[in-house]
């Protein structure tokens, strides 16, 4: 097996284990170049099927190409799409652009407790209506007790210490000096009731894994990855009013993976154009101590 067919292996053995052993799971969906990979793989999974809802937060400043993808391939894939967001804060101005609060905290508002809040049922989300083609109130107010992440160990320094098997408690809360070991490819699965779980079928593949895969694959991927003209790409996708592109003249995949193979981000972290991890200290982990993807 190579490289690339010994990851795509354990992911699926990840996503198959996770639906196995947990109920009530859903998985992520930032409309990111990871989590489309991840989306990939269920599919072939589950032999086409994917088998969860998806679930996008929505901060209402993702960049309107990220939504428009986001429509678009819930339609052609037929996927059970779920939207969440904080329509507290957004309809209070309650935000870093109003001016009301500082990046960090308004990552906490409109990601971290709209996620916490839409996983438990609290607040309401919406679903696509494949007969409609529109999204309406989600009726289901089912607790998901589950989340399928496409988070990598290599993306930044708190993911690093994830488990592929990761438990939070009842408040989505991270104790990282208490995860559980996972050696010789052997899991823990079998949590306490009341433990909320997130999984990371993707933990150790590196960017440069991801843009291979994305490459052999044919997977369609967001054009805000290449540069369009103007000498500048997305490395990283986020909200607008904190997240910039990169001096690139990469315009297709091969360009993004000769860019990683001849070194030309060695010093430059992969989320270096996301404003909030350096208001974090360079990195996200208060904010994922908190609930935070």
């Amino acid at each position: 097996m190579t490289h690339l067919e010994k990851l795509e292996a354990l992911s699926v053995h990840i996503l198959r284990e996770a639906y196995r052993e947990f109920k009530s799971l859903v998985m992520l969906w930032s409309i990111g170049k990871d989590s489309t990979v991840l989306l990939w793989l269920t599919r072939k999974a589950f032999l086409g099927h994917v088998p969860f809802p998806l679930l996008h937060i929505d901060t209402g400043y993702k960049i309107p190409e990220m939504i428009e993808y986001r429509d678009k391939f819930a339609k052609a894939w037929h996927l059970n799409m779920l939207v969440g967001e904080n329509s507290s804060a957004l309809g209070s101005h309650q935000t870093f652009p109003d001016g009301k609060l500082n990046r960090i905290e308004c990552c906490k508002a409109l990601k971290s407790e709209a996620l916490k809040h839409t996983l438990s049922g609290e607040w309401p989300r919406k679903r696509f209506d494949h007969n409609l083609g529109d999204y309406i109130i989600d009726q289901n107010v089912e607790a998901f007790t589950g989340v399928i992440v496409g988070v990598r160990a290599d993306e930044e320094g708190s993911r690093s210490k994830e488990r592929y098997f990761s438990p939070r408690d009842k408040q989505n809360d991270w104790d990282i000096g208490d995860q559980p070991p996972e050696l010789w490819h052997q899991f823990k699965t079998d949590f306490a009731p009341g433990t909320h779980i997130r999984v990371h079928p993707l933990l150790d593949w590196t960017e440069l894994d991801i843009w291979e895969y994305i490459a052999k694959e044919n997977i369609p991927i967001i054009p805000l990855y290449f540069n369009r003209g103007d000498g500048k790409r997305y490395r990283s996708l986020g909200c607008y009013p904190c997240t910039k592109p990169v001096d690139s003249t990469a315009t297709d995949i091969r360009g993004i993976v000769e860019e990683l193979k001849t070194g030309k981000f060695v010093n430059i972290a992969e989320r270096a154009g996301r404003d909030q991890d350096k208001e974090d200290g360079g990195g996200l982990e208060t904010l994922r101590r908190e609930g935070y993807m």
